[in-house]
């Protein structure tokens, strides 16, 4: 194609963004297992979410409509950034000397700089008309609180958000984001809740999880009327809000003249960015009206899809939540402190777990080495510095580009980048002045997490 012409950028007018959100759960040859009681080990009803989640939101969790409505004071918001940018890789190609066709849909242009606010704002509204006053949540990167933050600036509402301790004390700027936005940030673990207090008598100096981080967080929602928890991943209801991304992608390839990408990969840790770009693909892969490849990229450090166990498990590391059959690595791991923050969660969400089990996807690992290789040529190729979440997608974009150069084929490869890596750049400071390291993930680590997974019978 003659220099001058070529696409770099694919928009959207904004009449063209979608106003409704995807719900994958009917498309699917098997209902996903429900969640259960802990004490009863029953499915989980909608008054055993109500002290966390408002109804409107515990609907849609279980819901079975393949779309449902985004209300317009959500769309209104989201006009603020969306429909967001597609972008054909040239530069990167170019580097890599690949035929493939390199796609990325960018989502660090949302006021928060990453794609979080696709449900941080649904879920403040919702929460707003319910009559809430306040919402807690954990954070890990800090992306997700950040994102919350902003929300509920919007929306009047208070903010209070545990992040884990080992990003706490790596990104300040985070943190500072958050308060800027009229949020609350602590280091969890804390001394403000008994499981917060319960972890610091073990290890003063913990480096925390996201599955202690959302039991502080729980704590202090479950027993007041007035606060609800916010969760940044994992949950149906939080994927679906996503799919906005996905949707959108599909308008612009078709713009872009591609009739459908071969490879869509995205980084994964609860599984809110993969599936927000993967499953209206996936939907159309099930209908028959094209054949990609879907593969989820996880950190080699902490990877519940690829070395984890699928059974019922806690969501957080206290035992608060109800039961969730998902991939984990059980509900006491606690992973190393790498610098993908948010990808640093001993479970998998289990809707994608389950799509997993259909073999519906691929999903691999990668050390957190390669990852910020594959994001300093993205940057000093594409010009965008990416969160060190999705360098685990360009890294596997990067493998598929090299594939391609061996093979000669126009692969069409999509992928993510979820968010800018502004606030990040300690973690390219380690990887640049070699203080980054791979941290093993043996099977003696393996076994110890698995060790606290619940007996479940017949499930």
């Amino acid at each position: 194609m003659d220099e001058s012409v070529r696409q770099h950028k694919i928009l959207l007018d904004e009449s063209e963004m979608p106003t409704a959100w995807y719900n994958i759960v009917p498309d699917l040859p098997e209902p996903p297992p429900p969640a259960l009681h802990p004490g009863t080990l029953e499915p989980a009803g909608p008054e055993d979410f109500a002290p966390l989640f408002p109804m409107d939101l515990i609907l849609q969790e279980v819901s079975q409509e393949r779309y449902i409505d985004i209300p317009g004071a959500v769309l209104d918001v989201y006009r603020q950034w969306r429909p967001s940018p597609l972008f054909r890789a040239h530069r990167l190609e170019q580097a890599l000397d690949t035929p493939a066709h390199i796609y990325y849909k960018y989502e660090g242009v949302s006021p928060a700089g990453s794609h979080k606010p696709n449900t941080a704002v649904p879920q403040a509204y919702y929460n707003k008309l319910a009559g809430v006053k306040k919402l807690t949540t954990e954070t890990g990167a800090g992306q997700w609180g950040t994102a919350l933050a902003f929300a509920c600036a919007l929306f009047d509402l208070e903010c209070e958000v545990w992040q884990v301790g080992a990003s706490y004390d790596q990104k300040p700027y985070r943190r500072l984001m958050i308060e800027a936005f009229g949020g609350v940030v602590h280091r969890s673990p804390s001394e403000l809740t008994a499981a917060g207090r319960s972890y610091l008598a073990q290890n003063p100096n913990h480096p925390g999880s996201l599955g202690i981080a959302i039991s502080e967080a729980v704590e202090v929602a479950a027993p007041d009327p007035e606060i609800r928890y916010a969760l940044g991943s994992v949950l149906n209801h939080v994927l679906m809000h996503q799919t906005i991304i996905g949707e959108e992608a599909l308008l612009q390839l078709d713009k872009a003249g591609e009739r459908s990408p071969d490879l869509i990969v995205g980084c994964t840790g609860g599984g809110s960015n993969f599936a927000g770009l993967a499953f209206p693909f996936l939907r159309e892969k099930l209908a028959g009206n094209m054949s990609p490849t879907i593969r989820a990229v996880e950190p080699a450090s902490c990877p519940s899809l690829t070395r984890g166990t699928y059974a019922y498990d806690f969501g957080d590391s206290a035992g608060m939540t109800p039961l969730m059959k998902m991939h984990t690595l059980g509900h006491d791991f606690v992973p190393d402190p790498i610098h993908a923050g948010g990808l640093r969660y001993h479970g998998m969400s289990p809707l994608i777990s389950h799509i997993y089990e259909l073999g519906l996807m691929e999903a691999i690992s990668v050390p957190q080495s390669e990852c910020f290789a594959a994001g300093l040529q993205f940057a000093r190729t594409e010009g965008i510095v990416p969160a060190p979440e999705p360098t685990h997608a360009l890294a596997a974009t990067v493998q598929e580009a090299l594939r391609a150069k061996e093979t000669g084929e126009e692969t069409v490869i999509l992928t993510a980048l979820c968010g800018h890596g502004h606030f990040d750049l300690a973690s390219y400071d380690a990887y640049l002045n070699g203080r980054m390291v791979d941290e093993a993930f043996d099977e003696d680590r393996l076994a110890e997490g698995l060790s606290t997974i619940p007996a479940v019978p017949g499930r």
